[in-house]
Formats: structure tokens, C-alpha cells, sequence
């Protein structure tokens, strides 16, 4: 594993710690982030922390270099979006463009992913204004919930019939101990990492790299978990933190053999109380996948978006893209 100055490229200057997106504030969007994920080797060839001024603004965007002359978004699967940031105020469109017309110089090629369905139409058409060809292709879900205007009560009410007795029969049941954290604790951290061990989930992502981000969320605040228990044994466990009014579920495990107890479904009703009447969010963010018990808690879906762009200025960009857009073509007809 190599650290994140190793993976930096020396042809860019950092992101700034006040980098910031439009719109809410996300964990996604922070200098600590992306050093992280270079940090435990998702870097590539090389980090590369591209920028573009404009005024009084730079645009910014952290990139991972996939071999000479291909760039993509810096990001992993934990990651919910990748959109730029900025530091300064300004034309903010005008920045961005002059961001990728200095990467014209340096690639070929472009991938970013995923791109939220908010930042789209800003991100292609700056890339298009840049110089690049660009083709657009939506490429996955986010499903959220907007609580404006909603108590928890409102919400609740408003959810399908089936899940809201599921947790009106489990919980009379009284089977299921919820333990809800707001800070880190390494016992109940151990006890996530043995229920997703034995969860219906295939082995994936990186649990040294969780772990680090849940440590840091702590630090900030941010961090919120939840455990539940059947006779005193850990069952069911969830990652979620709080952040800038909204609430961002980033791990669910379950024990399959628990399931007739519900404990997951628990657990969610309790965390969603937590955030909505103690920590006040307005947003529940459900992260990336279309996974159909999504709905059954979400009000709002929302595609995410992959952008491939292509340099005309570099023959090499020249085969991909026509291979790209005639996929495109193909698919509509």
C-alpha cells in the first residue's frame, strides 16, 4: 500500500481542505476522502487533483490516472457521486471549462463515475465547450429521501403497509435489542466486521478503509451506528453518518438466519427515527444500486450518470470513441 504523496501526480497542486461542492455537503466531496482512498491503493497509476480558474473561482476534480493517457473519477465503491468542487467565488462554469481544456493536454480520455443527476448537465456541457467529445450514459440509481415539510410521523405514514407492520408485530415481539452509537466504539466496530462476515452479501470492498473512514467520521461527528442483538449476540449492524442535513446509509449486514426476526428492518426504523427527530436531517441518502427494498423506506430515485469523453486532439481517443457512440446508436435503434 503505498501513501497518498506517493500517488499524487507532481504535475498538480493538491485539493484544498475548503474545496466545496453545490448544494449540501457530502463526505464524498472532502479532501480527506480522496486522500483516503489513495491512501489504501485506489489511485491507479497516480493521483492527479485537476483544476481550472476562472476569476475568483478553481474548479476542481480528483482523478485517479488509469494507465498513460486515460483519467477517472477517483472514487470506489463506497463512493455515492463524484462532482467538482470549488474554492472561491465566481463563474463557476467558466472554471470548469478552463479545468478540462488543460486536460485536453494531458489525456486522451476521461471516465467519471458516478456522476449525480444534478451535476450532469453542468459537467457534459463544460467538457463539450472544453473541446471534448462526450457521450453521456445513465448507469445506475441513487434513491433518497426528501423529509421538507415532513415529521417523522408524516414519513412513517406514508410507507407501504407491509413494512410498517413488519415493525409493528417484530417489535411487540421484543426479540431484537437496538443499540444505537454516535461515536466509534472498537467492540461494536468488530461486531459489523463478524455480522457482514456471515451476511447474504458477497465478499467485497476494503475493511481497512471503512474502518479509517468510520474512525474519522467520529472525529468530525458525524458518525452514527446501529447493532441489533438476539439474546445478547450481534445480528444485524448499520453505517450510516449525518452531515449538513443529511444522512448518508453507507453499510447494512445481516445474519442470515435472523431474518424471521426482522432485525435489519429494526434497525433501519430505529436509525431513521434517530436521524430524522434527533439529528434533524432533511435528506435520507440511500447511496448507489437500485435494490428493491430501497423503495419500501425512499420517496425520490434519481438516475446516476457515466460520462465518457474522448480528446479528438489524440488519435488514440480516436477508436474508443467511435466504438462508444456507435453502442449508443445501436442501443436506440
Amino acid at each position: 500500500m503505498q501513501g497518498n504523496g506517493e500517488h499524487r501526480a507532481n504535475d498538480e497542486a493538491g485539493l484544498p481542505a475548503d474545496a466545496r461542492a453545490g448544494g449540501p455537503a457530502s463526505p464524498f466531496d472532502r479532501s480527506a476522502w480522496f486522500d483516503l482512498l489513495a491512501a489504501h491503493g485506489f489511485a491507479g497509476e497516480g493521483r492527479v487533483d485537476a483544476s481550472g480558474t476562472a476569476g475568483g473561482v478553481t474548479a476542481w476534480l480528483s482523478l485517479r490516472r488509469d494507465r498513460p493517457g486515460q483519467l477517472s473519477g477517483l472514487a470506489n465503491w463506497y463512493s455515492f457521486a463524484i462532482r467538482p468542487l470549488f474554492t472561491g467565488e465566481g463563474d463557476r462554469a467558466a472554471a470548469l471549462r478552463q479545468l478540462f481544456a488543460k486536460l485536453r493536454k494531458k489525456a486522451a480520455r476521461l471516465t467519471l463515475y458516478p456522476v449525480p443527476d444534478a451535476a450532469e448537465a453542468d459537467l457534459a456541457a463544460a467538457l463539450r465547450a472544453a473541446g471534448w467529445w462526450v457521450k453521456a450514459t445513465p448507469a445506475g440509481d441513487s434513491h433518497w429521501l426528501d423529509l421538507s415539510g415532513l415529521t417523522h410521523d408524516d414519513w412513517w405514514d406514508s410507507r407501504p403497509g407491509a413494512l410498517k407492520n413488519t415493525v409493528k408485530r417484530k417489535a411487540k415481539k421484543g426479540v431484537v435489542d437496538i443499540q444505537l452509537l454516535t461515536a466509534f466504539d472498537p467492540g461494536s466496530w468488530a461486531a459489523y466486521e463478524t455480522i457482514y462476515a456471515a451476511s447474504w452479501k458477497p465478499e467485497e470492498g476494503d475493511p481497512a478503509l471503512l474502518r479509517a473512514f468510520a474512525e474519522s467520521e467520529s472525529g468530525r461527528g458525524t458518525f452514527r451506528m446501529g447493532i441489533a442483538r438476539i439474546d445478547g449476540i450481534p445480528v444485524a449492524a448499520q453505517y450510516w453518518t449525518v452531515e449538513d442535513g443529511t444522512a448518508f446509509i453507507h453499510k447494512l449486514a445481516h445474519v442470515e438466519d435472523s431474518l424471521k426476526a426482522s432485525p435489519g428492518t429494526l434497525l433501519s426504523a430505529a436509525l431513521f427515527r434517530h436521524v430524522i427527530e434527533v439529528d434533524h436531517v432533511k435528506r435520507v441518502d440511500f447511496g448507489t444500486g437500485n435494490d428493491g427494498y430501497k423503495k419500501d423506506w425512499m420517496n425520490r430515485h434519481e438516475p446516476l450518470w457515466r460520462l465518457e469523453a474522448f480528446n479528438p486532439a489524440r488519435i488514440a481517443a480516436w477508436g474508443p470513441a467511435i466504438k462508444a457512440f456507435a453502442r449508443s446508436k445501436l442501443g436506440r435503434e
